[in-house]
């Protein structure tokens, strides 16, 4: 008898040389799907031609990156972004468009990027499934409160436009039950959590009189706010220290070590680390200060290597 086909997965992502959540997820999912199942996948990228992957991708997964190049907008002044995305969007349009009718996968997931507008209209015959990996009050923030008319404009629009694209979808899938519970314009919205990116070897003694953060130098992670947490907290426990790991420019919060008068010999501000179970389980309390999450999966990273853990009371992360 003929074997049927494998089931034909396409994923659509900016970018996976980044040691993001979102990267976490995606590669473990992918690899769970192409080594257990035997799922044909394949990864589109926009972004980081040439740049390795962070985390370990199966060979069985196959990785098209399309050399978009949306990072430029990064750059670029508000009216000249409005140029430059719709000229690399209709690039994306045209070549994601040829890419899918190529492949005729069975599942498209969107990980709810820039493809989000389009994507529902490309005739491959895919069911389209949208992730979000963060909360709906976070989604494309525009931080339109100062901003001039154009702007405020110009995301009305936006934001109108994005509901009548995931209602098209064939489903949504959020991280949390109070996510789904936002889309009120929705009734395609499933609840799917962010599973553990790992079982660890060994748990954490807790003797290590060490507290850690495993995050990210960006406004919403709020490192700003432990760090002003910890100026208080050292007074009072002269021998534990604090170790922060993550990507991101550091340099604002290194000022704040000097500005808040903070033991340097007790306190440190890392880069991202490779080998997050090791500073896990060489550490006796984890703390998590973000503003908010999507779902926050290094709290149950944390728990699961032993350690207790502290969070700031966010909205859709600890909250939930």
């Amino acid at each position: 008898m003929p074997t049927s086909k494998p089931l034909k997965i396409v994923y659509c992502t900016p970018a996976l040389y980044m040691a993001g959540g979102v990267e976490r997820v995606l590669t473990l999912k992918a690899n769970y799907f192409a080594e257990h199942f035997g799922y044909d996948i394949t990864i589109i990228l926009t972004e980081g031609k040439g740049k390795p992957l962070f985390y370990p991708l199966s060979e069985k997964i196959k990785v098209v990156n399309l050399d978009i190049g949306f990072e430029e907008l990064w750059t670029c002044s508000f009216l000249k972004k409005i140029f430059v995305y719709l000229r690399k969007q209709r690039r994306y349009k045209k070549l994601l468009t040829a890419e899918l009718m190529r492949l005729r996968p069975d599942i498209t997931v969107s990980m709810l990027r820039r493809e989000i507008n389009f994507i529902n209209d490309i005739p491959d015959g895919s069911k389209k499934i949208g992730e979000l990996h963060i909360n709906r009050a976070n989604y494309r923030n525009f931080n339109t409160e100062n901003a001039g008319l154009m702007k405020r404009l110009f995301a009305k629009a936006w934001s109108g436009g994005l509901v009548n694209h995931l209602k098209k979808l064939d489903c949504l899938v959020v991280l949390t039950e109070k996510d789904r519970e936002a889309w009120t314009e929705l009734d395609n919205v499933i609840t799917i959590p962010d599973p553990l990116s790992f079982t660890p070897s060994t748990v954490s003694t807790l003797k290590e009189k060490r507290v850690v953060a495993i995050s990210r130098y960006s406004h919403e992670k709020g490192i700003d706010l432990l760090l002003q947490s910890w100026a208080e907290v050292e007074k009072l426990i002269g021998e534990w220290r604090l170790d922060v790991f993550g990507d991101g420019d550091r340099s604002a919060y290194e000022q704040m070590l000097d500005d808040l008068h903070i033991d340097r010999s007790r306190c440190q501000l890392h880069g991202r680390t490779n080998d997050v179970e090791k500073e896990y389980c060489n550490s006796s309390l984890f703390v998590l200060s973000s503003r908010f999450e999507g779902f926050g999966m290094v709290i149950t990273e944390a728990m699961v290597c032993g350690l207790p853990v502290v969070a700031f009371d966010c909205p859709w992360g600890s909250r939930s």
